[in-house]
Order: structure tokens, then sequence, then C-alpha cells
């Protein structure tokens, strides 16, 4: 399990992180979303050990990972910006994160290496950002670590590669555990993948929540009612957003499903139907709560 507590990080007078908590529990896929500048690679960095917080602490398992070899050896960081030593390619890397991490899986890096049709002899160098970012992915899931640090993992990938790099975590975690962390700039790049997600503003994390107790908890339902329709008798409902186009209404609401079509139900609708809500449309629905513009804030 990784826990972040009371994390502040400051460049200067620029406050990276600002008094971040955070759980990042062991077989999910977290999702840390932001804009750029959010903090979303200073807490990665920080977790990966390579920047010390200025207040409070970050803990893999329980270790300090600043300067701690053993809790390091846990994780595979990738950044956004990849780097590989001048003039090599995939095979001489192969060799050097074989000497790092012990249980790096030679034979599994190369046939996912095959898969994704990158030439393990070609010069890194020659290879496109997509396919460096590619090679990346193929080395630190072969490093076999419990964790997976991922920095903008899809972006500059074209969909069917996302798709298949989001099938490879999956299988890895069926097998073994693994526990990817990817943070993102884009929430739909995410919405299919990830147990939680947390939504990083200004270097706090506004809103962190399992994806499946939120999709339990928020429903959307298209009612249609008669002209003579009282709009006031929907507020006995926890409503989190209303819009209507003549006699067709379609309320976001908070709640337990059962509960709601029963009060639904108990207006007399014409027609009614609740409606499966995108990861998108129920972070909007939360954030304007608070009074964020997710919209404006991510995409």
């Amino acid at each position: 399990m990784i826990e972040a507590k009371n994390l502040s990080k400051s460049f200067e007078d620029i406050k990276a992180l600002d008094n971040i908590n955070a759980s990042i529990r062991d077989g999910n896929v977290f999702g840390l979303i932001g804009t750029n500048g959010a903090g979303k690679s200073t807490f990665l960095k920080i977790l990966a050990g390579i920047l010390k917080p200025d207040t409070g602490e970050i803990l893999i398992d329980d270790e300090k990972v600043f300067e701690n070899i053993l809790a390091k050896e846990k994780f595979f960081y990738i950044s956004d910006d990849q780097f590989f030593f001048s003039n090599t390619n995939a095979k001489e890397m192969i060799k050097f994160y074989r000497s790092v991490y012990r249980n790096f899986d030679v034979k599994k890096c190369e046939g996912i290496l095959k898969v994704l049709d990158l030439d393990i002899n070609r010069k890194i160098n020659n290879f496109s950002k997509g396919m460096k970012k590619q090679l990346c992915i193929a080395l630190g899931v072969s490093a076999n670590t419990k964790y997976l640090l991922c920095d903008e993992t899809f972006d500059g990938l074209d969909p069917v590669m996302r798709q298949t790099i989001k099938s490879l975590f999956a299988k890895e975690m069926d097998d073994r555990g693994l526990t990817p962390i990817i943070a993102s700039h884009n929430l739909r790049e995410l919405e299919d993948i990830c147990d939680h997600v947390g939504l990083l503003h200004k270097g706090g994390i506004i809103l962190s929540k399992d994806v499946s107790d939120m999709k339990l908890n928020i429903h959307k339902v298209q009612c249609v009612f008669e002209k003579d329709f009282d709009i006031e008798r929907l507020k006995a409902l926890d409503i989190m957003q209303i819009k209507n186009s003549g006699r067709v209404y379609t309320v976001t609401i908070k709640g337990n499903e059962s509960e709601i079509r029963e009060c639904i139900e108990a207006l007399n609708p014409v027609f009614y139907e609740m409606m499966g809500l995108s990861l998108e449309e129920i972070f909007i629905s939360e954030t304007e709560v608070y009074g964020y513009d997710i919209k404006k804030l991510i995409f």
C-alpha cells in the first residue's frame, strides 16, 4: 500500500503540492487526473524518490522511499520524457535493467516488444516518441515490480496501442497483482481501466473516490412528465444536476437506485429510464457540487 501524508513541495514561490493526503491500495489502478501544472509529475517524482518533499512523507508498504533502495526496488517509474543511454538499442537497455531489477524477465520483455512490433536491435534514437514510450512500458512491466508509476503513459499513443497497453496492465494485475499508478491530463483515457481516481488541482486533491462507489451512488434519469408537471416536486430528491427540454427532464441524482426509482414512480411520469453515466459525467457532477468546473480543469 502507498500512503501520502501531509505531502507538500514548493519550487521557490510555486506551490507544486499542498498538503496532499492519499492512499493507494494494492491490486487497484489509481488514476491521478489534472491539467499540466497541477502537480501530477511532482507527486510521482516524490513517490519515486527523485524529489524530497518539503513537509510530510510518502510511504511504500510502510517504508519511506527517499534514498531507500529496498523501497525503490518495489516500483518502476515511467516518466513523461523517456531517457535512454545514447546510441543504445532495446537489447542493451534490457541488459541494463536486468542488472538493476533482480526479478527482471528478459523473455517477457522480448515477447512484449515482438507484440508491439519494436525491433530489439534498432537504435532507440531512431524511435518515434510513441515507440520510446512503448519500450519504456515493456521494460517497466518486465521488471516485475509491485508498483508501476506512469506519467502520461497513453499520451502520444494511437487508440489501438492504448488498448493494447491497457490489456497488458490488466493481464499483469491478474497474473501477479501489479498496481499501476497512472497520471494523466485526460479523464477519458482512464475511464475503462481505473478503480480509483483522484482529481489534482493547484497542488491539492479536490476529489478522490472509488469509481465503483461513484457509479453506484450517482444516477442519471431521463423522465417525461405531463404538461402541468411542477418541477419543484423533483426537489425532494438529492439532485446534483437537472436539465429539461420541454416535457423531457434529464436529472442527475445522488442516492440508492431502488429508492430513486420509487420516488420517480411516485411522481407518475409518462415515461422514465435509468441511464448509465460516464466517468466524465460523474466527475462533472461531483466537482460542480464543490464549485469547480472540471471541463475547465481538465479538458
